[in-house]
């Protein structure tokens, strides 16, 4: 639901009143009656406002400082400070360092006031739908850094790992979506293309040294109980006997849906280091324990034959997180 309602704060009963008379047909109308009651209505109700008007001169804090609150908090709402005449030059400062769209002064026009009102919940509309599309188009670009980041780990696996390495990198991606791997909450207004790409190939670096750190002390001893325990330990998890018990799901993600710009500790590519130097089924799954996940060794015939297009079918499953 788009929000549709205007927030007028004014410490004076009378200019509550009459401002919710003059402007309820316009759209609906919340009142408090200083900076701090204002603030609350946004804490508790700030996904319906689409203007907020403040008054400016109030006992304790000024109408700028809730101003600046809903800003910084509540982006979307358009926010106008209504002043006297004689205050024109708080407004006008207002307005220059960004906390607000418009000024009325006081007394209201009524004419005057629906017309800048009216404007302010056409801005706000146009701001919802744009808000709208930059989300959507956001989600997409989320879900393409998945199928990106596997594709990159794919790479990096056949580069690193003796053999054939999909049914390792496989067994990762199908643990990751079992674990729940979603797109990685990425704040796109601070990145552009050129820095996202610098920033992941960094990234490509470390998970590479990472992985090849691993193989090198993983050693040539692939026996199932020495397996599980290097595991373990390179987790921080428990072994027993063939099998491992994760605290969490975080080791089976955490190359998939880490924000960009954060680079990989070693520890975090050990998971799919294991697969790629223990390359034989496994099956993970979710423990009895609330969060506790089980890495154990499985039977071939436990384990989905290689498809020549897994990698497409898996990218394509996490493209839908």
């Amino acid at each position: 639901m788009s929000p549709d309602k205007i927030l007028f704060v004014d410490d004076e009963p009378m200019a509550l009143k009459y401002f919710e008379r003059l402007v309820s047909p316009l759209a609906p109308v919340i009142t408090a009656a200083s900076v701090e009651q204002g603030k609350a209505v946004l804490r508790e109700r700030g996904g319906e406002i689409a203007v907020l008007v403040s008054d400016q001169r109030m006992p304790g804090a000024h109408g700028n400082e809730l101003l600046r609150y809903a800003r910084e908090f509540h982006p979307g709402i358009v926010r106008m400070l209504t002043t006297a005449y004689s205050e024109l030059g708080e407004a006008i400062e207002a307005i220059n360092s960004g906390e607000i769209y418009r000024y009325i002064t006081k007394p209201w026009e009524m004419g005057s006031l629906h017309a800048d009102l009216r404007n302010a919940l056409e801005l706000a509309e146009l701001r919802n739908e744009r808000d709208h599309l930059v989300r959507e188009k956001l989600l997409v670009q989320q879900q393409q850094l998945l199928g990106s980041r596997l594709a990159s780990l794919a790479m990096l696996g056949a580069g690193l790992a003796p053999g054939n390495s999909s049914a390792a990198l496989q067994r990762y991606a199908r643990a990751a979506l079992a674990a729940g791997c979603s797109a990685p909450a990425t704040p796109w207004h601070q990145w552009d293309h050129a820095g996202l790409l610098q920033a992941e190939a960094q990234r490509g670096i470390a998970i590479a040294q990472g992985l090849a750190r691993w193989q090198a002390e993983f050693g040539d001893d692939r026996t199932p109980e020495r397996a599980f325990a290097l595991l373990a330990q390179a987790l921080g998890a428990q072994a027993q006997g063939p099998s491992v018990h994760l605290p969490s799901a975080a080791p089976l993600t955490a190359l998939l849906d880490a924000a960009p710009g954060e680079l990989p500790q070693t520890a975090e590519t050990a998971w799919l280091a294991w697969l790629l130097w223990w390359n034989a089924p496994v099956q993970v799954q979710a423990g009895g324990a609330a969060g506790e996940w089980i890495v154990q060794a499985a039977a071939d015939a436990a384990e989905p034959a290689l498809e020549p297009d897994w990698l497409e079918r898996m990218i394509g499953q996490l493209a839908e997180r």
